[in-house]
C-alpha cells in the first residue's frame, strides 16, 4: 500500500479494505496486530480515528425502496408484481435471531436477494402474475429455519429431493426462533428410500424415546451444527457442551461434526480457552 497512484492521478490514492464479518468479530485484526514490520505499515494506512468501520444492514423502509425497483424490474415477467406489500414480513422474517444474532434490527442484502429471488423464481414457474405469498413463506423457511441444514446427495439423480411443505406466515414467524440442531443427524441415519420430511423424523424420536439418557449424562449429544469451512479456517478445534460447559476437541466425521454422549461437567470454574460456544442460536469462537 503506497501512494504511488498520486504521481498519475495528482492526488492521494484512498484504498479500502472490505472484510466479511459475523457477530462482533473484526476480521483480520489478530493479523494485523502482529509486531512485524509488514503489518505495522499497515496499521500506519488506516484511519486514525476511524481505522473499523461496519456497513449497516438495511432497515425496513430501506428495505420498501429495494422491493420497489425489484418491482420494476421483474414486472414483464410477473405483470401484477407488488412487492412492497410484503416488506413487513419480510422485514420480520430477516431480522430474526438465526440471520441477525446482534440483534441490529437490519437486513442484509444477501439474505433479502436469497429470499425475494427464490418466492419470484418459483412464483413464475407456477405461471402466476403477481409473487405468490405461500413461496415467500417457504423461502423464509427454508433461510431461517434450515440455514444450517446439510443436504444429503446420494447419487440418485433428479427426483431424489424430499418434498417442501409451505407453511403460513404466522406458523413460520412463531417457529423461526428455532434452529433445528438434530436434522442433519436425523436424516444421516435414515435409509435413502424414506421420502418425506415427516417420515424422516420419525424414527430418530423413537429411538430417542427407546434410550433414555443414562443417570448423570448431559442432555446434549449428537450433531454440532457449525459450518465445516467456518471450523476449519478458524483454526480452533476445542468445542463446548452447551449444556453442561465440558470442553472437547473435535475433528470433523463423515462431513459432520459430533458430541458423543458424555457425564455431566461437575466443576462450575468458567472456560477461558479459545473454543467454540454457542451463543444464543448461533456457533462462534470466544474466550482469548
Amino acid at each position: 500500500m503506497t501512494d504511488q497512484g498520486r504521481l498519475q492521478y495528482d492526488h492521494p490514492l484512498g484504498l479500502c479494505l472490505v472484510e466479511a464479518s459475523r457477530g462482533n468479530m473484526i476480521p483480520l485484526k489478530e493479523i494485523l496486530d502482529q509486531s512485524e514490520p509488514t503489518w505495522l505499515q499497515w496499521r500506519r494506512r488506516l484511519d486514525p480515528l476511524r481505522p473499523f468501520c461496519r456497513i449497516a444492514g438495511h432497515t425496513s423502509e430501506e428495505i420498501r425502496e429495494v422491493l420497489a425497483t425489484l418491482e420494476t424490474v421483474f414486472q414483464p415477467l410477473l405483470p401484477q408484481l407488488n412487492l412492497r406489500r410484503w416488506t413487513g414480513s419480510i422485514y420480520d422474517w430477516l431480522t430474526q435471531s438465526a440471520l441477525d444474532p446482534t440483534n441490529s434490527g437490519r437486513v442484509t442484502m444477501d439474505h433479502l436477494m436469497k429470499l425475494v429471488l427464490a418466492a419470484l423464481q418459483w412464483s413464475y414457474e407456477a405461471k402466476a402474475t403477481d409473487v405468490q405469498e405461500k413461496w415467500l413463506e417457504q423461502a423464509a423457511e427454508l433461510l431461517v429455519l434450515r440455514h444450517d441444514t446439510f443436504e444429503i446427495i446420494d447419487g440418485k439423480g433428479p427426483g431424489a429431493e424430499t418434498e417442501q411443505v409451505p407453511v403460513t406466515e404466522k406458523e413460520a414467524a412463531s417457529q423461526i426462533p428455532a434452529v433445528p440442531v438434530s436434522s442433519p443427524n436425523e436424516e444421516q441415519e435414515l435409509p435413502p428410500s424414506v421420502p418425506t420430511e415427516q417420515t424422516m423424523q420419525t424414527p430418530s424420536r423413537k429411538k430417542e424415546e427407546a434410550q433414555p439418557a443414562a443417570l448423570g449424562n448431559c442432555t446434549f449429544s449428537g450433531i454440532v451444527p457449525i459450518p465445516l469451512q467456518r471450523f476449519l479456517e478458524s483454526g480452533v478445534s476445542l468445542v463446548e457442551c452447551p449444556g453442561c460447559g465440558r470442553a472437547w476437541t473435535l475433528s470433523p466425521g463423515g462431513g459432520v461434526l459430533r458430541f458423543k454422549s458424555h457425564k455431566k461437567r461437575k466443576t462450575n470454574t468458567p472456560n477461558t480457552g479459545r473454543r467454540w460456544a454457542r451463543m444464543a442460536s448461533d456457533w462462534s469462537v470466544v474466550g482469548s
